[in-house]
């Protein structure tokens, strides 16, 4: 089995996209094994996702498929969420699931400094990694309202619940990372608001 040291974990563009299937495939698979939810996505839906640097990779120096995952945004990029998480077989055990993570994470906190970040899982060790990056559990209620993002939820086999229970609750523990958390000091938000009115005057006035 390779070693931690020889799989790479980075950012996926265009040229991954010959390893949509194999993703699909180990995604599949392991919804089977877990008894438990995995949203359904496409190939053309993943693909988009590694064309627009949305996505983070893992594969070994010989190129053998490792672990994947991907971000999408939701609300005008008010709320991130980094999905899909998923690890080969072949090379669980070996901390990929914890680098694609802390990758992705990274990723999102670069693009979209001010976005709340969000999870849902039914994983014990995701929970684990979300808990350790600062991630608290929330209701439902905390996360976006875009139906897009709900629309998602379909392909689980789990949905059933969803709708049981209005959206309250499901088989996932919902996970938020609120950046205004983190900071030493809270900004009021009529001063936000002043910033942003002064931020606009000043876009005006080029």
């Amino acid at each position: 089995m390779e070693q931690e040291t020889d799989i790479e974990v980075f950012v996926a563009g265009p040229e991954h996209e010959i390893y949509v299937d194999t993703i699909l495939e180990t995604i599949a698979e392991a919804a089977k094994v877990r008894g438990t939810g995995i949203a359904k996505r496409t190939h053309e839906y993943l693909a988009k996702k590694m064309q627009e640097a949305k996505a983070v990779i893992a594969l070994t120096k010989d190129g053998q498929f490792a672990g994947f995952s991907y971000i999408e945004t939701w609300e005008n990029q008010q709320y991130v969420t980094t999905s899909g998480l998923i690890v080969h077989p072949s090379y669980r055990g070996h901390h990929v699931a914890k680098r694609i993570k802390d990758m992705t994470f990274s990723l999102a906190r670069t693009r979209w400094p001010h976005a709340k970040i969000f999870s849902l899982t039914s994983g014990a060790a995701v929970m684990a990694m979300n808990t350790a990056l600062g991630y608290q559990p929330v209701t439902f209620a905390d996360l976006t309202d875009d139906e897009a993002f709900w629309k998602g939820c379909e392909g689980c086999v789990n949905v059933d619940v969803l709708h049981r229970t209005g959206r309250k609750y499901c088989i996932c523990t919902a996970m938020l990372y609120d950046p205004t958390e983190h900071l030493p000091c809270r900004i009021p938000d009529e001063v936000i608001a002043r910033i942003r009115h002064l931020e606009e005057l000043e876009e005006s006035e080029k």
